[in-house]
């Protein structure tokens, strides 16, 4: 039943073939979202620990931000994959800016944040129609994780990309590695 140091050919080439396909369908998601038009946004206001704060002045310098839709601190996802891009955010700020955008308010967004160790900033936007215009609310009123990309061009701002989150999706490296263990990430 076990060999040492010794993996079967057939499952070693289906698993590199299913790596391959995943490949192919990245690069085809890809190609589909450079394709698809984009989206003119209005500049929002959130607000934060300093007060409001407007879509436009989440940029910084950068042309480009990430929005990331967090349900909140009730949400353990959220948290998680909150956490992972905590790790990555200083390279993310090579190439963008970066906020995380909840319905919580700004003084318990600070608390969450410190207590995580998060050093992305965050907005609420609790009182207003940014998640369900970018459609991450259902229509009962609950929120959706996920995450939009916006660019800015002067005074214009257009939202060139989004996705949804969902367990086991490419944003939380932690589901990847739990599927490695014998009973998967549910085990």
């Amino acid at each position: 039943m076990w060999s040492l140091g010794v993996r079967d050919a057939d499952m070693t080439a289906r698993l590199a073939a299913y790596r391959h396909q995943i490949v192919e369908l990245r690069e085809k998601l890809r190609a589909a979202r450079a394709a698809a038009p984009p989206e003119l946004v209005q500049d929002y206001v959130f607000a934060d620990t300093d007060g409001p704060v407007r879509l436009s002045a989440l940029f910084g310098a950068q042309k480009n931000l990430f929005v990331v839709h967090n349900m909140g601190a009730a949400c353990a996802h959220c948290t998680l994959w909150a956490d992972g891009f905590n790790g990555i955010y200083p390279h993310i700020m090579a190439r963008a800016a970066f906020v995380v955008s909840s319905p919580d308010a700004p003084e318990s967004q600070a608390v969450q944040a410190r207590a995580r160790g998060w050093r992305f900033p965050m907005v609420s936007h609790a009182g207003t129609s940014f998640a369900a215009d970018m459609g991450y609310r259902r229509e009962n009123g609950d929120w959706l994780p996920g995450l939009s990309v916006f660019r800015r061009d002067g005074a214009t701002i257009l939202r060139i990309a989004d996705t949804g989150f969902d367990e086991g999706d490419d944003f939380c490296v932690l589901w990847h590695l739990l599927d490695l263990l014998p009973e998967g990430r549910r085990g």
